[in-house]
């Protein structure tokens, strides 16, 4: 039976979420499950929360970790939101198949969620079992696990657990429960729904939650609302130019899957580009490109607009002194957007100083791999090589995919814009392979894993784990996944999974 267990608390929670209003969330426990079995604890993360992982992999840490074992200091709840999804106005949402066990602070001090994904049916189901199979949750523990180690903000996964029980999908698959931590899993739709609701209080509590846990600078602040829409504008901007930085299509930027804290969350149908394509589409279910590559910085333009929508009763005692606030408040995003677009790559073209036409010199860059057909990766980081080498090397004499006619004439312009800087080849090509990525998570090697875990094998998964853990450093041992896929390996649809 699933209650709380003195004595056992592998959890240390102090949670603040908790003490909110009962609207804002509904109090459950996990549902527990038949037979859990730990598939993979990831261990530096569970350090840095503060926890230990021996207590974690022993089997009354497994027994929390799969939702069959509530700490005592854990107040388990689904918290309620709305959304746009697809553009299409939903009123309820809420955590259909997730329950947040509490909070935790870690040993730097921030305070973390812990969130059990899959962990059974919630009032916000809609009809779903609550239950997650096993190849969603190994695609989101390895790339929101590299995802971390590219150094993009994104939720985290402590812990996989296989549950003994099977879910019914287009088939029958295994099921499993996805240990997730994030700052928090508060939500752009979590202020559409109090919004929706004309909840004035309900928004004033949500905006000050949110100030004290993810914008503590902004208290005190005569206009608070309004910050807060320039605050989370600004870490939107900067997440998704560093998306677009290392080819990353998140699939579903509904704003319930927007993160009020700039994390990346809730990874479905996400994918890496292999060719590089400005609209390239992986989900199954985007008919119509709406969140392709390139569209994600506008979509992500429009949700923000969305939750400004949703603080129109906070910003003024009108509509058309609202939306004159908001629309001055959201549109400081496309300066911050641009400005991380062009920083991240300048760095990734290997410049160090500020130049008028690097936009244009960046932009040529992508045109060339969108006509050569380019893989996004290699050829980025084939660029490294090509700094290194020095233009008296003649380029791409080892093969290289920028010695082809398409990239001819951006070469010769990119070497005399290096020439301008007076900075070491070594220097540079270091700083570049900082910013340029030898190993992504490639969609074929994800289905690789997943296909191998469902028939009883996690080796693959246990190893391009590994392989993105370190993914700026060139490791002979993992080559292997450098490589693009092969014509007959290409994925060309990835699915959410629930």
């Amino acid at each position: 039976m699933n209650v709380h267990q003195p004595g056992t608390d592998v959890f240390r929670f102090d949670n603040s979420y908790a003490r909110l209003p009962d609207r804002f969330f509904a109090k459950l426990p996990p549902t527990p499950v038949a037979a859990p079995k730990l598939i993979r604890l990831n261990e530096p993360l569970a350090r840095e929360l503060g926890l230990d992982p021996i207590v974690l992999a022993s089997p009354a840490g497994v027994e929390v970790l799969a939702g069959n074992r509530v700490p005592e200091s854990a107040e388990p709840l689904a918290m309620a939101y709305a959304g746009h999804q697809f553009g299409h106005w939903v009123p309820r949402l809420g955590d259909g198949r997730a329950v947040l066990l509490g909070e935790l602070v870690d040993r730097d001090g921030q305070r973390r969620d812990i969130q059990l994904k899959g962990a059974g049916p919630t009032p916000f189901s809609r009809m779903g079992d609550g239950r997650a199979a096993l190849g969603p949750v190994l695609r989101e523990y390895i790339v929101s696990e590299a995802m971390a180690a590219l150094g993009i903000p994104t939720t985290r996964a402590l812990a996989a657990v296989s549950t003994g029980e099977w879910v019914f999908r287009e088939t029958v698959l295994p099921g499993a429960v996805l240990t997730r931590v994030a700052s928090s899993h508060i939500r752009v739709g979590t202020f559409q729904y109090f919004a929706a609701r004309d909840d004035r209080e309900g928004l004033t509590r949500l905006v000050e939650h949110v100030i004290d846990r993810h914008y503590p600078e902004l208290a005190g602040q005569p206009e608070p609302a309004r910050e807060l829409i320039v605050a989370v504008a600004g870490r939107q901007a900067e997440l998704v130019a560093r998306w677009l930085h290392v080819g990353f299509i998140h699939g579903v930027m509904n704003t319930d899957n927007m993160s009020i804290a700039g994390e990346t969350i809730d990874y479905g149908p996400c994918a890496f580009m292999d060719v590089y394509h400005p609209q390239k589409v992986f989900s199954s279910i985007d008919q119509t490109g709406r969140y392709a590559y390139a569209n994600q910085p506008s979509i992500a333009y429009w949700n923000l607009a969305c939750l400004a929508q949703a603080l129109f009763p906070l910003l003024a005692d009108n509509d058309e002194a609202a939306s004159a606030i908001a629309k001055a408040a959201i549109d400081t995003y496309a300066e911050r957007f641009d400005a991380a677009w062009l920083a991240g790559m300048r760095t990734k073209l290997g410049l160090t100083e500020p130049g008028a036409d690097d936009a244009e010199l960046a932009g040529a860059f992508l045109e060339c791999m969108a006509r050569d057909e380019a893989d996004f990766t290699t050829t980025f980081r084939e660029l490294c090589d090509e700094a290194e080498a020095g233009p008296e090397s003649g380029a791409g004499e080892n093969a290289s995919r920028l010695s082809r006619p398409a990239f001819a004439d951006w070469m010769a312009r990119w070497r005399q814009r290096l020439a301008s800087e007076d900075v070491a080849r070594t220097s540079r090509a270091q700083t570049m392979r900082a910013a340029n990525p030898a190993v992504i998570p490639r969609n074929h090697r994800v289905e690789e894993a997943i296909s191998a875990a469902l028939d009883g094998d996690v080796s693959p998964f246990e190893r391009l784990v590994a392989a993105v853990s370190d993914p700026y450093v060139d490791r002979p041992e993992f080559a292997e996944y450098t490589a693009p896929p092969l014509p007959d390996e290409v994925v060309q649809r990835t699915f959410c999974g629930t």
